[in-house]
This record gives structure tokens, sequence and C-alpha cells, in this order.
């Protein structure tokens, strides 16, 4: 059966905030372009997979999919961890599931084995095949690096370093200790709309006082502000002093700070705590939105009780959004609706990504 030709990603965008339009509408309705974003987007920028901790000894290791790609990650017996592909060599298994502890991965399909570092080990029944060499035949490697203990994976061995992605933002973090915060809670939710709806959203507080009455109060929205850099940006407010207390202020440390990371991260950091939440499109209508939240000693009384506030006040706010993102999916395929405009105060932010996507979507 013939495929669909992918869509024509051409449209014009303008630069300049004033006077652009927002994405075409195609843009979050037409699945033939989640296939270009995959090779595009996803497929050439520094992907979330896990956390050091998971790969914490040699032999530990966990799965991940990236673009389509499965990756195994795993610590290998010199210590060094590795981001590998979880594609067997001979017929296209797995050669590893979920996450655990081994010595060794062993495909589920014609058990073929492979070290830790991706050397082939055995491959049973398999004399006299004439003009085969284990030795090259390892599972190939992928860019693997770190940033406050969490790994990113990617797949473009020509991308430039997760560093250059980052800018200044490390340092800009450096003071709030988020290398010693460890996992205290993770949720994942299914949303119905395109990954870029929930990314669009996120990219702006002017939907606050309309769709989240409760964050209102705790943020001083008259000062909620957008920064953007090259390949990330931060929306920012003080937290209230008068405020009922859900967000807790610390010291010095009163802000709210919302990093995005392009094309699909996000880490609220708090003055107690921090949070990643990573965009996983499953289609171009439906999105996993993966949620884990790091304390300092998660385990103790008192902060085991605070970590269920933080979250209890985070799913407040995720139904909220869930809801107004759904909507937004469906508003999106009217016949009366195509483009819309920016608000030059508030929405920087989603100009500043749909500028980033739509130069990739071009190739550039």
């Amino acid at each position: 059966m013939p495929t669909s030709p992918a869509p024509d990603p051409g449209f014009e965008f303008d630069e300049r905030l004033a006077s652009a339009a927002t994405l075409p509408s195609r843009c979050y309705t037409d699945g033939r372009f989640l296939d270009i974003e995959r090779e595009r987007v996803f497929g050439r920028t520094w992907q979330l997979v896990g956390r050091e901790d998971q790969v914490s000894s040699p032999g530990r290791f966990f799965t991940a999919e990236v673009a389509g790609e499965p990756v195994v990650v795993a610590r290998g017996a010199d210590s060094r961890v590795r981001a590998l592909s979880n594609v067997c060599r001979h017929r296209a298994g797995p050669v590893a599931a979920g996450e655990g502890s081994c010595q060794a991965f062993r495909c589920g399909y014609h058990g073929w084995s492979y070290a830790l570092d991706g050397r082939l080990l055995n491959t049973p029944e398999f004399d006299g095949v004439e003009g085969f060499r284990k030795e090259e035949q390892a599972l190939p490697e992928f860019r693997l690096e770190s940033w406050i203990g969490l790994l990113f994976v990617n797949l473009d061995s020509s991308a430039p370093a997760l560093s250059e992605t980052l800018e200044d933002l490390p340092a800009r973090l450096s003071s709030r200790g988020l290398e010693a915060m460890r996992p205290a809670a993770r949720k994942d939710w299914v949303v119905e709309c395109n990954w870029k709806v929930y990314v669009d959203n996120y990219l702006e507080g002017y939907h606050i006082p309309i769709v989240h009455p409760s964050l209102m109060k705790e943020l001083d929205y008259a000062r909620y502000v957008t920064e953007t850099r090259r390949c990330y940006s931060l929306q920012h407010s003080p937290i209230k002093e008068s405020g009922p207390g859900r967000l807790k202020r610390s010291g010095s440390e009163d802000e709210a700070l919302y990093f995005w990371i392009y094309p699909n991260l996000m880490v609220n950091v708090y003055p107690d705590n921090f949070s990643t939440n990573l965009i996983l499109p499953l289609g171009h209508e439906r999105t996993r939105t993966v949620f884990e939240w790091f304390f300092r000693d998660p385990e103790t009384p008192g902060v085991a009780d605070e970590v269920r506030r933080t979250v209890d006040f985070s799913d407040e706010i995720q139904l909220q959004d869930i809801a107004i993102c759904e909507a937004v999916q469906k508003g999106l395929k009217s016949r009366t609706y195509d483009r819309g405009r920016y608000s030059v105060r508030r929405e920087n932010g989603v100009h500043h990504f749909h500028s980033l996507l739509a130069r990739a979507l071009r190739g550039d």
C-alpha cells in the first residue's frame, strides 16, 4: 500500500515577535509532521533518558527509546556508562528489557549475547557462516552526557555537546544545590494532544490567571518574566509572602524558576525541590508527560510529607493543563482556525520555541 508523501514543512515564520503568527494548525493535526520531527528534532537533540543512580554500579542497566530508537544504558565492568543500541545485530531482537543488573546482555530472540560495553560474545549454533567476524558486530554506541545526575543521549554524532545546549543554565542554578537532591516521586500522564500543544502551554504564564487560580495565589504574576536564550528559556516569578504557602520560600531564595530546554524537557526549580517534566509524543494527537521530583533527604518524615503536598499541588495544576490542552487540540482542527498572533508581553517563550522548530522543520 503506498504511503502518503511527507508534508511540505515550508511556511513563512516571522522572527519578529510583534509581527509574527503562530505555527500553522496543520503542524499539530497532520500526523506526517511527527515523522519529520522524530528525524529533525528528537533525533538531533539531547534527550533525557534516565538518571545516574539507575546505573550506580557495574552491571546496572535500564532501557529507553529516543526518537523511536531502542537504547540500553549500562555501566560496564570498567565503570564507564554507555548508551548502546538495544537491537541485536543478528535479526533485530531486543538485547535487554526493562532495567536491572546483569553480567551480559542476551537477545530475547535467538540468544546472542553481548558484553556490557557492547562487544559480541556468543552466537549459538552459528558455525559455518562465511565471512562473519564477531569483532565487527558490536552494538553501536550513542553519545551520552550527564548533568546534575541526569543522563542524556544524542543520536546525532555531529551535534554540539550538551554544554552548548545548556549554555549558562548550569551556572544560573549552581547555588541551588540540585546535585544533592535525590529522586522522591514519579508520575506519568497521557494527554490527548500533540506534544507541541503541551510545550506551548508550558512556555507562557499568560493562561495562569484563567486556568490556574490556585497557582495565581502563589506567584507574583505582575513580576512574572520570560527570558530566552539560544536553546532554552526561563520563566521566573517571585513566590508571594502573603500566599497560601503551597509553594515554599526559603530565605533569600523566593523565586519559582521554570526552565525549558529545547525541544521537550522542563526543569521546575523551587527553593526546596526541583522536578523534571519530559514530553514524549506517542502519536500526533497523544503525548506522555513524565514528572520526576527531587528533594533533599526525601525519606525523612517531614520531607516525605512535603513531597506528598508538592505532588498533590502539581497534580491539581496538571489536571487543569490537561483539560485546556485537550480542548486546544480540538480547536486546532476547526475549519475556522489556522494561525494566531502572540502577546508581546507574555508569549515570547512560545515564539522562541516556534522559531527553533520552524528552523528544524526546514532542515536548518
